[in-house]
């Protein structure tokens, strides 16, 4: 057995084996070692042991890419006939920092194997950068290169203790999203199919406008105070909700928060005219230092909800400085990877900053190619989507990738839909019908190649709404 185990790890000629559980703990990987494997009942999430359905194969390996590398990978399957004979690698979020086990989780209950890894470092903060220091190799591992070797790695556990999988898919949003669309351009035939949700594609530019975007908010008079979301949530429905709790048809609204502009003294439901220009800013967007062209910006209607504008740095927060100079997603990134000094202050970001984190960085961080008539050769279908109220990632970057990929892949309709949730925040969430079971979706289009054109979207409470495929 130990023999077979070998040779598929190594990708030798080897008689059919399936080994058990325990016996994977000798499987030999190249530039890997597996360092745990057995059978368990439960998975640990946020401190928690959450029991699992049924037992389930659980294979722990560490990867060694480069020199400098240290990528963590988790490889679960379910046992025996509770296994529905497919696979799906599970994305990330933010910086990583840690293996996804909830989506992990959520794929075994469905029946799939699953593996998802923390991109090549260690670090429960997702909004943390700090690894990047110094650490180029790490910045690889991030941006693509842990999420290819876990692909690899997991194909090669799931063949050694049994058949291969009949289907591969890849799950994933925000930088998962991002994860997703690098794969289908990188790796084209590694998936039959992948979800890309509210994908953060154009790294380096979206997060040189988000650290403008802190730059010009905290401006004498401009920071916007998070106790003034209400107001602005509200007007901004009683312009385009139509008596709903969300806005259903967010192309036709057009807000413009100078309708709460204060009269006389300053209050929670109206907006000095520094906090109009920073409603503006987030509302219109910029224009970018690389392209040059606009940077989309936010859709009005649901500022005031949880998780979204006050918890993604949209409004000030009790310390808003600290965004600039100790915390964020921006200034993570310049601090660690552009400017390489942990003291530095967003306040004092330049377009050449956003320019040179860009020249040195784009090229591992983006999935920006719109190529994809070698996924689409492949029989590679691309299921994508984004809610229009995204607090932390504009729902126009998605429209953008679509329309240059449509430009740039002749006949691609047939291998990707986009579809476009009224009402839903970053990833899910929101006061509207905004549950979809994308992976569901994605199988049954790679099983049937009838691609959705209109998908149902639900809600807690009952409610439901119609979603349409871009076209």
């Amino acid at each position: 057995m130990k023999r077979q185990l070998l040779a598929l790890g190594f990708g030798l000629a080897a008689t059919p084996a399936m080994a058990a559980c325990d016996d994977l703990r000798a499987l030999a990987l190249p530039a890997a070692t597996v360092t745990e494997a057995g059978v368990v009942s439960s998975l640990t999430i946020g401190g928690v042991a959450v029991p699992l359905a049924r037992p389930a194969c659980r294979v722990l390996v560490t990867a060694r890419p480069s020199a400098d590398s240290d990528v963590r990978i988790a490889v679960v399957m379910p046992e025996g006939a509770a296994w529905n004979g497919k696979f799906v690698q599970v994305g990330n979020g933010g910086f990583a920092g840690q293996i996804p086990w909830f989506l992990i989780t959520l794929a075994l209950s469905k029946g799939y194997a699953a593996a998802g890894t923390d991109d090549g470092h260690q670090d429960p903060d997702g909004t943390s950068a700090k690894w990047a220091l110094g650490h180029p190799e790490k910045v690889i591992d991030f941006g693509w290169r842990a999420v290819k070797t876990t692909t690899d790695v997991a194909k090669a556990v799931i063949a050694a203790h049994g058949p291969a999988p009949s289907r591969n898919f890849f799950f994933g949003c925000s930088d998962g999203g991002r994860e997703a669309l690098m794969t289908a351009q990188r790796y084209p035939r590694d998936f039959d199919g992948i979800v890309a949700g509210a994908p953060a594609w154009p790294w380096t530019r979206m997060l040189g406008i988000a650290g403008e975007v802190v730059r010009e908010s905290l401006l004498p008079g401009r920071s916007l105070p998070a106790t003034k979301l209400p107001a602005l949530q509200a007007a901004a429905l009683a312009a385009c909700g139509k008596g709903e709790r969300y806005i259903a048809d967010p192309r036709a609204c057009r807000f413009d928060p100078g309708v709460l502009a204060c009269k006389g003294g300053d209050s929670a439901t109206c907006l000095m005219p520094g906090e109009v220009k920073t409603a503006r800013l987030l509302y219109n967007g910029r224009r970018d230092p690389i392209t040059g062209k606009p940077f989309p910006g936010l859709r009005p209607g649901a500022e005031a909800l949880p998780g979204s504008w006050g918890s993604w740095g949209r409004a000030a927060g009790s310390d808003p400085t600290a965004e600039a100079t100790s915390r964020g997603f921006p200034w993570n990134h310049f601090a660690y990877l552009v400017k390489e000094d942990p003291r530095f202050d967003l306040r004092t970001l330049t377009d050449a900053d956003i320019r040179a984190g860009h020249k040195r960085w784009a090229g591992t961080l983006n999935a920006d190619n719109p190529d994809l008539r070698a996924f689409r050769a492949a029989g590679g279908k691309l299921l994508s989507y984004h809610g229009w109220n995204d607090p932390a990632i504009s729902p126009g970057l998605s429209l953008e990738y679509r329309a240059a990929a449509r430009k740039a892949t002749p006949g691609l309709d047939a291998s990707y839909r986009l579809f476009m949730v009224p009402g839903m925040l970053h990833c899910s969430g929101g006061d509207a019908p905004v549950t979809v079971d994308w992976l569901t979706v994605l199988d049954q289009w790679v099983a049937t190649g009838t691609a959705p054109q209109t998908l149902t979207a639900t809600h807690g409470d009952g409610r439901t709404q119609v979603l349409v495929a871009e076209k």
